[in-house]
């Protein structure tokens, strides 16, 4: 009885052994190759349980998704006007071709990374010699990125491979291009700056020239209008006096004195000294004259 039960038991265990050896799983977002004795034997492209012969046959499996290769160290590259930038980029990709995938780069993601790498820097070694500095850095990157995204992705396809994107990180300038750059937009911007602040200040002469302009115009004119009304009111003062002189000489005589007499002692510490039979005084020693 214990030999029977011993007996299934190491049945039951052999076959779960044989059911683990057997079984494999594919994810969704990976692809398998089933090897018989190391040869190519199949290809699994439906996500799920499946089974293989045991021992004889052994899976391999791959990611499907965008893989991302990222060089460590910033390329040198030559542009038109032989001056050197460093260039930082990365490459999206993902496997589409599974078998053609590991025939060529025997499914090794870090081989297959280095030969996308390679012809990338080569792409862009060659476009960066056709432009400028200023088209690398700002003008043109994005031309650049398509350009080498579609040539590189025509290259690897033999790979089995799709390239969906290739990006410029950064583009600068060496250290030793850097600083004579910096310092020749420096002294631009000064050379800038001095001119703006040149033309303002001869702006600022001209606006200040014609507001003394204006504001002479503005006074004489205004001295004219004045005099002018003076006149106009000093002439109707004189036909008021001259008619009022007409209508009663000695009223008017008498009304110009006090005047003279308000004129004359303002302030009380003035002082006038004059003859007592002045004309001055003439209607202080005939009070009752201008009565008439």
């Amino acid at each position: 009885m214990n030999n029977r039960l011993g007996i299934a038991l190491a049945v039951f265990a052999g076959a779960i052994l044989i059911a683990s050896l057997s079984a494999f799983t594919v994810d969704q977002r990976q692809r398998a190759i089933v090897f018989q004795l190391g040869e190519f034997k199949d290809l699994v492209e439906e996500p799920g349980l499946h089974f293989k012969w045991p021992l004889i046959q052994n899976v391999k499996l791959f990611d499907t998704r965008i893989l991302t290769w990222d060089d460590p160290e910033p390329q040198r590259f030559i542009t038109v006007e032989n001056k050197p930038v460093l260039v930082d980029a990365f490459v999206k990709w993902r496997i589409i071709d599974v078998k053609k995938y590991y025939v060529s780069v025997a499914g090794d993601e870090v081989v297959a990374g280095r030969r996308i790498n390679q012809t990338v820097n080569g792409l862009l070694r060659e476009e960066f010699g056709k432009r400028t500095v200023h088209d690398v850095v700002s003008g043109k990157r994005e031309d650049i990125m398509n350009t080498v995204r579609e040539k590189v992705d025509q290259d690897v396809s033999g790979l089995g491979i799709h390239v969906v994107d290739v990006r410029l990180k950064r583009v600068d300038l060496p250290q030793e291009v850097s600083v004579d750059v910096y310092r020749r937009m420096e002294s631009e911007r000064k050379r800038v700056a001095s001119e703006l602040r040149s033309n303002g200040f001869a702006d600022a002469e001209k606006i200040r020239a014609d507001a003394d302009k204006q504001r002479e115009v503005i006074i004489a004119q205004a001295y004219r209008d004045a005099q002018r009304v003076q006149g106009e009111g000093d002439a109707k003062a004189a036909a008021i006096y001259a008619r009022a002189f007409n209508e009663n000489p000695e009223f008017y005589s008498f009304y110009r004195s006090l005047e003279a007499y308000r004129a004359a002692f303002k302030n009380k510490s003035d002082v006038l000294i004059l003859d007592p039979n002045s004309e001055f005084f003439k209607h202080f020693r005939n009070p009752g004259k201008g009565g008439k």
